[in-house]
């Protein structure tokens, strides 16, 4: 997979996917969700995570008290050992990962916690949400971080002319 391809066409693309991602908080249209699932369908049907991992390695999810009580219990760790050991708090008073890439990430880049994975780790990169307008800043900034996430404005756009 070329990152870099996706990471320049993304940000060639920015201001029309901005703009696009804008139109659809503005006039949503008839079964927006029912096409943001078909389409989120149709790109993890060529496009393989784990052959890129790049969230994984760039950037960090947000730990929910339920991700940390979840993790750690599937560590046998106690919370606050968990947290002490690959958590701090970022400048949004936010737990985070200390360091990237995620310290769960493999060689293979498989996760060695899959099954109990953070929520925000399970949601990423958030093309299949319903009322999908409601995170368009954070759309924008996942087209250069996934190409998944490229992939599916790209087609979005291609569905609903605007």
């Amino acid at each position: 997979m070329d990152l870099e391809f996706y990471k320049k066409q993304a940000l060639q693309k920015q201001k029309d996917h901005k703009k696009f991602l804008e139109n659809l908080k503005k006039k949503p249209p008839k079964k927006l969700d029912y096409v943001v699932e078909e389409t989120h369908d149709d790109v993890f049907e060529e496009i393989d995570c784990l052959k890129c991992a790049n969230c994984c390695k760039t950037t960090g999810p947000l730990y929910t008290e339920k991700d940390i009580e979840r993790i750690s219990k599937h560590l046998r760790m106690k919370p606050a050992d968990f947290e002490a050991k690959f958590l701090k708090t970022d400048e949004d008073k936010d737990k985070v990962l200390q360091n990237l890439p995620c310290f769960f990430l493999n060689s293979d880049n498989t996760c060695s916690i899959y099954e109990v994975r953070p929520k925000a780790c399970r949601e990423y990169p958030h093309t299949d949400r319903k009322k999908i307008y409601q995170i368009n800043n954070l759309m924008l900034k996942n087209t250069v971080i996934c190409p998944a996430a490229f992939v599916w404005v790209e087609k979005m756009m291609g569905k609903i002319q605007k």
